[in-house]
């Protein structure tokens, strides 16, 4: 019986053995795995899951909730950029008869450095329904914190830098201005008719001005900002504020040439949340660059906002700097554009659709670069209304678009590199005069219908009066004699399918669709400037420096500082020079093209050119009009003048005399 009862309480003294071993066990991967969650979370930076490891009763203590404390750590963390959160020397041992101790190091990768390693330590035990749970501490966010101790992130706000134009004149600067805001408190009992008075007087509607006011923060009497004020916005608001609404005095984003630099320029705008995603260094309040070289050049432009985290007692006392980010100014970019000429140019586009642009040619430095119709950046720094984008976006002109930097065929400009390359291969020759008779030619039957046309009759024409009279027939019998491959060799020496060095984003130049002219028709087409041939305004000013730098190419450059670019030997020197000095025909001949632009007392060389659009021959299409007008004798300045379908709008030599005045007595 005893035996029975032995083996009987041995079964049993094994069994609750085996048991308390599993509990031990189960115990020691509950304790690892709270461990291991507590340095894995951390390091991931998963703070919405770290801040559930700690104890209520112990953020009670501290009147911390598991949320404030997600935010605490998320606030601090992304406000430095911590990019990465390195664990080291972990080590977990026996606290006391119930508590555990985990000490480590913790280290902090940001874009400015590695906060140094510092050493953490996090009490945790097990709690009433068995799981682990850390007790939280101050010391648990910087060692050496105390439960009275603040984290404060001290920001150094700069400014933006300017865009000067060569003389110094600002084409983009800081300047104050008044913003309209409203005090909900001084609304009134009928508040939606104060929201619809303020509505009515600043051009922003009432569903935008109720959004302004959801959040907790505009409870009460507070100043909450509606927008930046214009001067025309501020004259129109001076006599009477509508109910509820007060100034106050900010500093903006200001752009002094208005329309007649838009496209160029830019604007700045607020962050959205894509932005802020993307780069760490910028706040909800940081403008970024929205458009032009405001976008372009925005990283050099915006600077960087220097920034501390410092731990502090309660009455304010700076304890330790944890960390420190030195702040960039924002650089101050001084371009080579001259603003006076901008003015004047854009000025005679008469808000017709249209583009010019001018340079110095030996230097490539960019003097003009605007495009009609425009639009004001002002208004989309301080707020454009509603109605105001939606004419600006249903306009059939296309005032957002940048005409200097969109491609058209050039027309009748690009003859003078058909004449160039003619001369360098010894198939034109300056003095020959071709036999041509009537007003239209085709090479045999093989073209069909197809008829190369000319403007003015003469029986023989020799180059220097194919270019002044820009004779299509002229140059397209030159370019069969070249023949395919010597035109195709030629142009192969300008910058066709490259990007221009220039920060203005467009298209490269190309010549055709395929990588050859596939017949004769094409290659006629494409030897005055048509055909499939297409290039911006400003790759056009590039290509024709050739014209006044011997046969070299300068390529424009926009920013004073930058690199300037020259490609050698382009063309003959020789050629360069016989094909300028054809040109001065253009506008010293009284019956030239571009007569209207002559000066006794200075020597104009100018080529003007059209390019029709339309889907059949015989019909009349789109004509487009273009200018080239090039100082002659010194070689101070040339230019490019482009009209959008001119015979609605004018020819470009019409639109040019404003703007070659201006060039001759300031560049001469």
């Amino acid at each position: 019986m005893k035996k029975k009862l032995l083996i009987g309480a041995g079964v049993v003294l094994v069994a609750g053995a085996s048991f308390y071993g599993y509990r031990t066990i189960t115990d020691n991967k509950n304790r690892q795995k709270a461990v291991d969650n507590f340095v894995s979370d951390l390091k991931k930076q998963n703070f919405d899951a770290y801040s559930q490891l700690f104890s209520k009763k112990s953020l009670e203590d501290y009147t911390l909730t598991n949320k404030k404390v997600k935010e605490r750590y998320e606030t601090i963390f992304d406000s430095i950029g911590v990019t990465k959160v390195k664990v080291t020397n972990l080590k977990d041992e026996k606290y006391g008869k119930k508590n555990y101790r985990l000490t480590y190091n913790l280290e902090l990768t940001t874009p400015e450095g590695v906060i140094k390693p510092e050493k953490y330590k996090a009490i945790y035990s097990k709690s009433s329904n068995g799981k682990y749970e850390f007790k939280w501490s101050s010391y648990l966010i910087f060692p050496g914190m105390e439960a009275t101790d603040k984290v404060l992130l001290q920001n150094d706000v700069v400014e933006r830098g300017a865009i000067l134009d060569r003389n110094g004149k600002p084409l983009a600067e800081n300047k104050e201005f008044k913003q309209i805001g409203m005090n909900p408190t001084q609304l009134g009992d009928d508040k939606q008719a104060a929201l619809k008075e303020i509505s009515e007087a600043i051009d922003m509607p009432v569903e935008k001005l109720e959004a302004l006011l959801e959040p907790e923060w505009t409870k009460g009497d507070v100043f909450v900002p509606i927008k930046v004020l214009n001067d025309k916005e501020e004259e129109a608001l001076k006599d009477k504020l509508p109910t509820g609404t007060s100034l106050i005095t900010k500093k903006q984003r200001y752009y002094p040439l208005e329309q007649s630099a838009a496209h160029l320029i830019g604007y700045v705008g607020q962050p959205t949340a894509e932005d802020l995603d993307k780069n760490p260094d910028l706040d909800e309040t940081t403008p970024v660059g929205r458009m032009g070289l405001e976008q372009t050049l925005d990283n050099e432009l915006r600077g960087k906002n220097g920034l501390s985290l410092v731990i502090t007692t309660a009455k304010g006392d700076v304890k330790k700097t944890v960390f420190k980010r030195k702040a960039v100014e924002g650089k101050t970019i001084k371009l080579t554009l001259d603003s006076d000429a901008q003015q004047k140019a854009f000025a005679s586009l008469k808000n017709k659709p249209g583009a010019m642009v001018a340079s110095e040619p030996k230097t490539g430095d960019l003097l003009v670069s605007t495009s009609s119709p425009s639009f004001d950046p002002n208004q989309f720094v301080s707020g454009i209304g509603d109605k105001a984008y939606k004419e600006l976006s249903e306009d059939k002109n296309l005032p957002f678009l940048a005409r200097y930097a969109n491609r058209y065929a050039p027309g009748s400009t690009f003859k003078t590199i058909t004449a160039a390359i003619g001369l360098d291969a010894g198939v034109i020759k300056p003095e020959e005069a071709l036999p041509i008779d009537g007003l239209k030619w085709q090479k045999d039957n093989s073209w069909g219908g197809f008829w190369t046309t000319r403007v003015k009759e003469q029986p023989t024409v020799n180059l220097e009066q194919a270019v002044v009279y820009s004779d299509n027939i002229y140059f397209a019998q030159q370019a069969l004699k070249m023949g395919e491959k010597t035109l195709m060799d030629g142009l192969a020496k300008f910058p066709f399918g490259k990007e221009m060095s220039l920060p203005i984003a467009m298209e490269p130049a190309s010549i055709a669709n395929e990588k050859k002219l596939k017949n004769d028709i094409l290659l006629a087409d494409t030897a005055y400037g048509q055909g499939q041939l297409m290039m911006t305004p400003l790759q056009q000013l590039e290509m024709y420096s050739v014209f006044m730098t011997d046969g070299n190419l300068i390529s424009p450059k926009l920013v004073a500082d930058a690199k300037n670019e020259k490609t050698d030997g382009v063309i003959s020197a020789k050629s360069a020079h016989l094909v300028l000095n054809d040109l001065v025909g253009t506008v010293a001949n009284e019956d030239g093209y571009a007569h209207n632009l002559y000066h006794d007392n200075f020597k104009l060389a100018a080529k003007t050119g059209t390019a029709e659009i339309k889907e059949k021959q015989d019909t009349v299409g789109t004509e487009n009009s273009f200018l080239l007008f090039l100082d002659q004798e010194k070689s101070r300045f040339m230019g490019l003048v482009f009209s959008e379908d001119s015979r609605k709008n004018g020819a470009a030599n019409e639109k040019a005399e404003e703007l070659v005045n201006y060039l001759e007595q300031n560049y001469n």
